[in-house]
């Protein structure tokens, strides 16, 4: 029986982590690590404090093809290639390097809207690796910008125009309405405007119990039966348009006679 490295296991123990904080799924490192399934659900409860999801992988090329992933998923390319090829970062390590830099360019620039997660998540990343190793995808280049982007295999290189230089007509225009809403979500959900919110109910409260206690006041004063009946009926109108109305009306005071 072969004996296992300490070395070799603290270093894949370490990996597994960096991937566990940038968002992989067990399935990936499985395929990245040789540690065992319990080891692997063990260490990513430890990092993430909850139950790994569960799940099939994405499988589909042609999410790579649409505007934003395809511009999104360039970027990353180029920088794991670059990496994997003039660094001493090879692979899995190679990925994880990668992606801290995409995911520092997309917080930093208009890509993704604070508090939101980058459009190629990272296994998505490691999915657009595999894509490529089996010859799956390519990369093409703007007859305009010159730049390299993500394409089918096979698909022809002239006059081939990337994303950024061609932008479908609504590009932008789903995701920029999305972020708009939640700004205002979150204003509306401000300390101030709650504020406000609860001052509108207390003065709508106080409009209601003034308009009661005048009913009140109106029908004592009436003189006679037909007094008595105009003063029951203001009552009741007054009870039917106010939904919250003050003790002294819950309590019957308006029915005296």
């Amino acid at each position: 029986m072969s004996k296992k490295s300490v070395a070799k296991e603290a270093e894949e123990i370490l990996l597994a982590t960096d991937m566990i904080q940038l968002g992989a799924r067990l399935q990936v490192l499985q395929a990245e690590t040789s540690l065992s399934y319990d080891r692997l659900a063990r260490l990513y409860r430890e990092v993430k404090e909850c139950s790994p999801p569960k799940g099939m992988l994405p499988f589909s090329v042609d999410w790579f093809m649409t505007w934003l992933p395809n511009i999104h998923s360039s970027v990353f390319y180029s920088i794991y290639r670059y990496l994997d090829t003039h660094t001493p970062a090879k692979k899995s390590r190679a990925l994880v390097e990668a992606y801290r830099l995409y995911a520092e360019q997309a917080d930093g620039g208009l890509g993704t809207p604070p508090g939101e997660e980058p459009v190629l998540s990272f296994t998505r990343a490691w999915m657009l690796i595999r894509f490529f190793d089996s010859n799956l995808l390519q990369l093409s280049y703007c007859e305009r910008c010159k730049g390299g982007f993500i394409a089918h295999a096979h698909d022809p290189q002239a006059g081939f125009v990337c994303a950024i230089c061609r932008p479908p007509p609504r590009a932008g225009k789903t995701r920029k309405r999305r972020t708009t809403s939640a700004t205002a979500k979150v204003a509306s959900t401000s300390p101030r405007a709650a504020a406000s919110g609860k001052a509108a109910d207390a003065d709508s409260k106080r409009d209601a119990i003034a308009l009661t206690q005048a009913g009140v006041a109106a029908g004592k004063l009436a003189k006679g039966p037909a007094g008595r009946t105009r003063s029951r009926r203001a009552a009741n109108v007054s009870l039917h348009d106010t939904p919250e109305l003050s003790p002294l009306a819950s309590s019957g005071a308006l029915s005296e006679t």
